[in-house]
């Protein structure tokens, strides 16, 4: 008798300002999904939080193709329906979801609980891993207690900014200096993030990234800096990929250097001493760790690039899953292309779905 296909369901889209990401990396996932194994089930939510299911989400996905991409490197192999249940027949039950959504919504907890709630298997982080990933601040916290070196960064909200910029401006020049990196706590693909030289730019640049988020994060700059990435797999037992290297075609790595132009340059492996990639990869471990991390991550890196000293930028829970994006390109580099990822993906979240379920949730 020949073995059932696991039903997934692939989750995006979703109310959040990495809306596109998330149909980029949708479509990648869907298309590198081994068809002889699974049961694909779409699942899509419009930015007005609206969620579709079998063909209809098929049209959010329409033009979400890398931009700049040849034809050869992003082939369009989605089908323009998906295939039908037989007439009468229920409609059965998924076995796993593969939340591909980017930001608020979708990496931070949220969606992860309702599927804890629902008593369902996925791809990815728990609601504490999640949300401790998402919230750049407090994850800075809970990295520095366990010891992992962070960039100096000051918190602030919204509201506080508005009522009071001149004192904050005035804190973050005496205890940061310049430049320093605004960023909404809570957002990720560099959306709302800026670079400030001075006091002129900073207004501007608090003011962009409190469009995203009620809490804003300003970041001391980091002398000589290279940005090194590192991909993270697995549950109790993670295993770190090689490091890479992103050289940004832009001052830094924003959305547009990211996503929207092919300016920027990698480097896979990184060129960097030996004993430095082994630190870095170990730091990346622990760090995975210390948020409780589960299934997949990518930590990313600054190095200053005389002293070799590193601190930790950030933890993405949920990182790009496209063509161009450094997770898989990570893995690949070291020995596990993406088919092979993706299944490895899955069969981390029924790991970790029949482990939870260890755990008694009555008391006798």
């Amino acid at each position: 008798m020949a073995k059932r296909k696991l039903r997934v369901g692939v989750l995006f889209g979703g109310r959040s300002g990495e809306h596109e990401v998330s149909l980029r990396s949708a479509r990648f996932v869907l298309e590198s999904l081994d068809p002889e194994k699974y049961e694909v089930r779409p699942i899509g939510i419009t930015k007005t939080g609206e969620w579709l299911l079998d063909d209809d989400p098929m049209p959010l996905l329409e033009g979400a193709v890398e931009p700049g991409a040849r034809p050869a490197q992003a082939p369009v192999s989605l089908p323009t329906r998906m295939p039908e249940r037989p007439a009468g027949a229920p409609d059965a039950p998924l076995d796993v979801v593969f939340p591909v959504l980017h930001g608020t919504y979708g990496e931070d907890g949220t969606i992860q609980g309702l599927l804890d709630l629902a008593d369902v298997a996925y791809v990815g982080s728990g609601v504490t891993g999640s949300a401790v990933g998402m919230d750049k601040a407090i994850q800075k916290r809970v990295l520095h207690a366990h010891g992992i070196p962070v960039a100096p960064s000051r918190v602030y909200t919204r509201r506080a900014w508005r009522a009071d910029p001149e004192s904050i401006r005035a804190e973050i020049e005496a205890e940061l200096g310049y430049p320093v990196f605004v960023k909404p706590c809570n957002l990720g693909s560099s959306v709302g993030i800026s670079k400030a030289h001075s006091a002129d730019e900073l207004g501007p640049a608090m003011d962009l990234a409190a469009r995203y988020d009620r809490r804003l994060i300003v970041e001391a700059g980091i002398p000589n800096a290279r940005e090194i990435e590192v991909s993270v797999l697995g549950n109790d037992e993670p295993e770190a990929s090689v490091c890479g290297e992103i050289i940004p075609g832009n001052e830094f790595y924003d959305y547009n250097a990211k996503y929207l132009d092919d300016t920027s340059q990698e480097c896979i492996p990184a060129d960097i001493p030996n004993e430095l990639a082994a630190r870095i990869r170990r730091m990346a471990v622990e760090a995975y760790r210390a948020i409780d991390c589960a299934g997949f991550a990518r930590v990313d890196f600054l190095v200053d690039g005389e002293s070799f000293d590193v601190v930790l930028l950030e933890i993405n829970t949920i990182p790009g899953f496209t063509e161009i994006s450094q997770f898989p390109k990570l893995w690949r580099a070291s020995g596990v292309d993406s088919r092979e990822l993706l299944d490895r993906l899955i069969d981390l979240a029924l790991e970790r779905h029949a482990d939870r379920r260890e755990t008694s949730t009555s008391y006798d």
